[in-house]
């Protein structure tokens, strides 16, 4: 279905993503490899990594490392899930985290605000 018509399916714009990196998302969305495996991760997430996430909860493990949630402002997130961070308290015990200023294609579309949240959370890990 995706692949009848992609750019349907997918929105992207040049403006948002600048020409070389909305060529490249061109490329993917039309390649049938690329969409087969983007529509893989997603089944996977509804899932085996679900069911792993479930045991993992019910065991008591938490992610011990420091951890960043990033999430765009322009997307369905907050939508579907509430607070992302509150979501992931439940999860990480070093949480830090925060909107970007995006649609879906958050590295694409907010390529500075994105480097800049990650040096903030992994300047102070290296330099440690």
């Amino acid at each position: 279905m995706i692949l009848a018509d992609p750019d349907a399916w997918y929105r992207g714009s040049i403006d948002q993503m600048g020409p070389e990196a909305y060529a490249e998302f061109q490329r993917a969305i039309h390649d049938p490899a690329t969409v087969g495996a983007m529509v893989e991760d997603y089944r996977a997430g509804l899932g085996v990594d679900r069911a792993h996430d479930d045991a993992d909860q019910a065991a008591g493990r938490r992610l011990t490392c420091p951890t960043l949630v990033l999430w765009s402002s322009r997307d369905d997130m907050e939508k579907l899930y509430g607070d992302p961070l509150t979501v992931w308290r439940t999860w990480a015990n070093d949480l830090s985290g925060g909107v970007i200023d995006s649609g879906h294609h958050m590295a694409e579309e907010a390529p500075e605000q994105l480097a800049e949240a990650l040096r903030g959370f992994l300047g102070p890990l290296v330099d440690a």
